[in-house]
């Protein structure tokens, strides 16, 4: 039987708004004080369990000093069984055992409204969860920069919720303030190395909130420039996602081109890339086949990605940029691919599958695969239900600082015009008069 520890918190005190920011924002001490008034959880046994001196703990839990060591943090993390992604943290090893707490379960109703709460009230960077930056050590260290990837992890997270028109700063400040500590700071051992990689991560996040929030110059600059530093990283499995992010970019102007690119990022593969990685490159792969017509191409990729998630091993670490491919995503771009080839009957089934996954607090996300899946119905000439797809995405995309949910409606809804007698039809125009 797998241990359970005395300290591990029950869901329902982590969904708890106070609990959850004290969490996100790692504010340990009044996670500790939320867990013992909550959970009955006394300081003594947090301290055995998470190898903290008793009279520490207390003090934490006044508000007196903070934990900042990545190592600390995962053993609180195991210890109060809080999911990784919470704390910006991989899947721990023990949350496939444990219902509830799975990582791909990104909490949908609190963690939103905490955010957008927040947001509303205070602004957007007051909301986030620890924007302000703390002082480097004298000599920087590979944990030190494991600890900044933690904190990249959890700002990734925001990406769930908001879109690139409210990122983009967050993000792009990231990866400008990374850049000043590799020109300014001493590194020890390998560590120059790794905030090298972490930078061409931190480029690839803030490129696809360019890309997101319509800046389309910025996300080009912010990819290449993440390619370039992965290569210097000698990071293969970053330098194949800026290729994959290249092509994403290239298709819509240069067909060929982009899968070209696409082509050679799957080119970076080995045996060491994990599952998560393989098939995000392969699903790249497959839609620039699909945008360049390639029925083949695309079904090969399409197979080669379902492979590569058929194959992953159990504890097998994923990088956390990488770490929401599931098949879930899968099945969205499966559905995509075909909506593009034009092929309904193989596209509605993937893509009603995945949307029975998501909730609408995903805004952005649903608002755009319900978009697919109204185009799959259009082309299948089922009228109606493409317009009810339709009216449900242009509902979400309301408020979301994202180009791409309108980009997608705009021509769908043109399309859907001319059937303006049929009932579904004319509500859908009245309720998007203004796109």
């Amino acid at each position: 039987m797998t241990y359970q520890p005395p300290t591990a918190l029950p869901r329902d005190v982590i969904d708890q708004e106070e609990v959850h920011r004290a969490l996100v924002s790692h504010d340990f001490g009044a996670v500790f004080r939320l867990a013992r008034e909550h959970a009955g959880i006394s300081y003594s046994k947090i301290a055995t369990e998470c190898d903290i001196k008793p009279n520490r703990v207390g003090e934490l839990a006044k508000g007196r000093g903070r934990i900042t060591t990545f190592e600390k943090i995962v053993q609180i993390a195991d210890a109060l069984r809080v999911p990784g992604h919470v704390l910006g943290l991989a899947p721990r090893p023990w949350e496939a055992g444990f219902p509830g707490h799975s990582s791909e379960e990104i909490g949908p109703h609190v963690r939103r409204r905490t955010i957008l709460h927040a947001a509303t009230a205070t602004g957007l960077a007051a909301a986030l969860p620890a924007l302000h930056h703390p002082e480097p050590p004298s000599r920087i260290t590979p944990v030190y920069v494991e600890e900044l990837r933690a904190r990249a992890a959890r700002l990734r997270r925001l990406d769930i919720y908001l879109g690139g028109g409210d990122t983009y700063r967050v993000y792009l400040a990231e990866v400008q303030r990374t850049k000043s500590l590799l020109r300014a700071a001493v590194f020890t051992d390998d560590a120059r190395q790794r905030a090298t990689a972490l930078l061409a991560e931190l480029a690839q996040q803030a490129g696809w909130s360019a890309f997101d929030g319509g800046r389309t110059r910025e996300a080009v600059d912010l990819y290449e420039e993440s390619r370039d530093l992965a290569r210097e990283a000698r990071d293969a499995d970053l330098y194949g996602n800026a290729l994959a992010f290249l092509a994403y970019k290239i298709g819509p102007d240069d067909r060929q081109a982009a899968v070209a690119v696409a082509e050679a990022s799957c080119a970076t593969i080995t045996a060491r890339t994990p599952s998560t990685v393989r098939a995000l490159l392969h699903e790249r792969h497959a839609w620039a086949c699909a945008v360049d017509g390639q029925i083949g191409g695309t079904e090969r990729a399409l197979e080669a990605a379902r492979d590569a998630l058929d194959s992953t091993q159990k504890d097998e670490p994923q990088p956390d940029w990488a770490a929401w491919v599931d098949h879930v995503e899968l099945d969205i771009m499966t559905g995509r691919c075909w909506t593009e080839l034009r092929r309904p009957l193989r596209a509605v089934p993937a893509l009603t599958r995945a949307l029975d996954q998501y909730s609408d607090d995903h805004a952005r996300d649903k608002s755009l695969y319900l978009s697919w899946l109204a185009q799959a119905y259009l082309t299948a000439d089922e009228i109606e239900v493409a317009a009810r797809h339709a009216g449900h995405a242009a509902t979400l995309a309301r408020g979301v600082a994202s180009h791409r949910p309108a980009q997608r409606l705009v021509p769908l809804i043109n399309h859907l015009r001319p059937h303006a007698d049929l009932p579904a039809v004319r509500k859908l125009l009245e309720e998007t008069a203004a796109y």
